[in-house]
């Protein structure tokens, strides 16, 4: 037992030296969040282009201002993810993201499987832009976290910035769905 005990506090010890933005330039970890920061541009990119779709598709006028406003909230998220690159020294840069891509394709389907004009393609809608917000909250928070861990102050302040948008949007869409769109959803018949 007083190994176990001596290792895990040489393991805490050992982890309080480590020290915000102590990485290289040239570090692996800087390599790989600046690859994940590619990842999500496309993604918000993506996002962009689509939401006009999924507000088109909407049948309550809650849920399409909800889309309209997310619309301009993510062409903000895309300018702060520039504005982020230009604070690391780099080109504003998109590498596709395949679990986006999955998302927004999940989506497409989902507005093709349901009737128009229905609250049951609304609560299809909902649960496909949760989808994305939840990997959205993931990837803003990690990035966030890592960019605060190489020592980048202001990337990690605008990365928490857009984290805190993508928590009220998911937020939102769940008081859309519990005040009364599933509700209605359910007392549809074929």
């Amino acid at each position: 037992m007083a190994t176990s005990n001596k290792k895990s506090s040489t393991r805490k010890s050992n982890n309080s030296n480590y020290k915000a933005g102590i990485a290289s330039e040239d570090s692996m970890l800087k390599e790989f969040f600046i690859d994940e920061l590619k990842d999500i541009y496309w993604a918000e990119k993506h996002i962009v282009t689509t939401l006009p779709k999924m507000q088109k598709a909407a049948t309550s006028e809650e849920l399409k201002n909800a889309f309209e406003t997310h619309t301009q909230q993510s062409q903000e998220h895309v300018a702060r993810l520039e504005q982020a690159f230009e604070l690391l020294g780099e080109k504003a840069q998109a590498k596709k993201c395949d679990a986006m891509a999955g998302i927004i394709e999940e989506g497409k389907g989902i507005i093709e499987e349901t009737e128009k004009g229905t609250a049951t393609r609304d609560v299809g809608l909902i649960l496909s832009a949760q989808k994305v917000e939840h990997y959205e909250i993931s990837t803003y928070g990690g990035l966030a976290q890592l960019a605060t861990t190489l020592g980048l102050t202001e990337v990690a302040d605008i990365l928490a910035q857009t984290l805190a948008e993508e928590k009220e949007t998911d937020e939102l869409l769940t008081q859309l769905a519990e005040s009364g769109i599933n509700y209605q959803a359910a007392e549809e018949v074929e």
